[in-house]
């Protein structure tokens, strides 16, 4: 088995679309995917089926924006398999609504500096439920101002340590909120990207609010980092998953679907960790 349970379309901020998305997992020999597009949920059903057609498991996921309300740090939580997609629609409007707004901030600052319209980059975001930064340069770049997404001038707009940089960081909802959604909606609640927390505490405070696992087997991670997430997953009992953060043209780096080295044995207790927990469950209440 060969999986890949983070994955980008162009309802976010991939530039593949979903069938396409497929397709390339199915050409790399991975059997499994999650299309966790940003604050939506539309690819979920289509992307089921048309996994089915051509031989490819398709998990339903999506990642969700939160914030670490202790510094204002945006965090992202990916959740599994939830029972009640529907009671994550909500949630998902008003983070896109929130996405939106600060994306029509960066864009017009953006067209203050270079000669581009916010029409242009709303081409460029063309089939994506939302604006991303990618898009903004993708604009840049059509217009003769960049060579690439990923250059100095991605550093000199968006980041933060940059004298007059034009990031503007979403205020999303609380982490803990998003977690407590998550559950609400009968997901399971991984935390991405967890190497990247400037709050030393919160990955501890997570868990011991319910926290359900926490991304491990990704590119992004050095080695140290990836050994570190594995023991401390193991010593609190949650889950390890993993995956490229595939975006296609928008990746940071080259990389492909199934490029996480994803053990199989994630996958595995990631299918059966909802039985699992009910059966401890029952038999926690029966020995009360």
């Amino acid at each position: 088995m060969s999986a890949d349970l983070h994955c980008h379309t162009r309802l976010s901020n991939g530039s593949l679309g979903i069938e396409d998305l497929i397709l390339l997992a199915k050409k790399r020999g991975v059997t499994t995917i999650a299309i966790t597009d940003h604050d939506c949920l539309a690819g979920t059903v289509r992307g089921k089926v048309i996994g089915e057609r051509h031989g490819v498991t398709v998990i339903p996921a999506v990642e969700l924006s939160g914030t670490d309300k202790t510094n204002g740090q945006e965090i992202h939580m990916l959740c599994y398999k939830p029972d009640f997609p529907d009671r994550l629609e909500g949630l998902c409007r008003r983070s896109s609504l929130i996405r939106r707004k600060s994306s029509h901030n960066m864009m017009l600052k953006t067209a203050q500096r270079y000669p581009i319209t916010t029409e242009f980059v709303v081409k460029c975001a063309s089939g994506s439920t939302n604006i991303f930064k990618v898009h903004i340069m993708q604009a840049l770049i059509e217009n003769g101002f960049a060579d690439r997404i990923y250059g100095d001038l991605y550093k000199q707009l968006f980041s933060s340590d940059v004298e007059g940089n034009i990031n503007n960081v979403p205020d999303y909802d609380d982490i803990f909120d998003i977690l407590s959604a998550i559950h609400d909606a009968g997901g399971i609640a991984v935390l991405a990207n967890p190497q990247k927390c400037k709050n030393e505490k919160l990955v501890d405070e997570l868990v011991a609010a319910g926290l359900d696992g926490i991304e491990v087997y990704s590119p992004d991670l050095t080695a140290e980092e990836k050994e570190y997430f594995v023991k401390y997953a193991k010593k609190n009992k949650i889950l390890t998953t993993g995956g490229s953060n595939f975006k296609g043209l928008y990746n940071k780096t080259v990389l492909s679907v199934g490029d996480c080295d994803l053990p199989d044995e994630c996958v595995q207790e990631l299918n059966s960790y909802k039985a699992r927990k009910r059966k401890q469950e029952k038999k926690a209440a029966a020995a009360k």
